[in-house]
């Protein structure tokens, strides 16, 4: 949690739950991105197979196979979301992600309103590092962005999806990355066909009750 009496936080705060309070709109669909690293992750030994009455047996020793990223989009009113898995994080993977979801995922849309957290490859300054201006210019012209606050990252729908991942997909060791990339794909395109969607319910209203340490004290507050 931020310090209290932090009015930088407060105001990104009030800003993302102003977002996540609109109604749903197909012509400008709110979106939350988020990205996490992955350990790719091998078996040291044979792992015994199930039985009946037994699980399958696993080593606890296993064998480092290097690191990746997996970038999600969901839109939570909507119930879709997109994964992808890419070697790295840099600003141009970013603005490539970005460059797929304005083009593919949402090509006819009127604007993409979009939420993720302020890290430094998450500006609109990554597309001008991976594209030439006019391209970076009409990608950015697609989006409306909203950053939640520093130590605010429980405020991105989009974690919510990531442990929603986690627990339905990656809960197993999985040593390459081909394989991760069509795991995620068979989850995504499971969850994409049930619409599942995530139901949002934390309000300004009740922030400035739950959360009203965090709250400048203003001088109307004393009068």
């Amino acid at each position: 949690m931020p310090p209290k009496e932090n009015g930088a936080f407060v105001a990104c705060m009030e800003d993302v739950l102003d977002v996540y309070e609109l109604p749903y709109n197909p012509c400008q669909p709110v979106v939350c991105m988020d990205e996490k690293p992955y350990q790719l992750l091998g078996e040291s030994r044979e792992p015994l197979p199930m039985r009946e009455g037994s699980d399958q047996k696993i080593d606890s020793e296993y064998v480092r196979q290097g690191t990746c990223s997996i970038f999600v989009f969901t839109e939570p009113l909507g119930g879709t979301r997109h994964v992808n898995v890419r070697t790295q994080r840099t600003a141009i993977d970013w603005a490539e992600e970005i460059q797929y979801l304005v083009d593919v995922s949402y090509p006819s849309v009127e604007k993409i309103i979009l939420v993720l957290d302020n890290l430094n490859t998450h500006t609109i300054a990554s597309l001008y590092k991976a594209f030439p201006p006019e391209e970076a210019r009409r990608i950015a012209r697609r989006l409306e962005v909203h950053f939640t606050p520093k130590h605010g990252s429980w405020l991105n729908i989009a974690e919510i999806e990531l442990n929603v991942m986690n627990k339905q997909c990656l809960s197993r060791r999985i040593d390459n990355i081909e394989t991760l990339g069509s795991e995620l794909s068979a989850w995504e395109r499971g969850r994409n066909a049930r619409s599942a969607k995530i139901r949002w319910h934390f309000t300004n209203t009740e922030a400035r009750t739950k959360m009203i340490s965090l709250y400048p004290k203003t001088v109307l507050s004393n009068v």
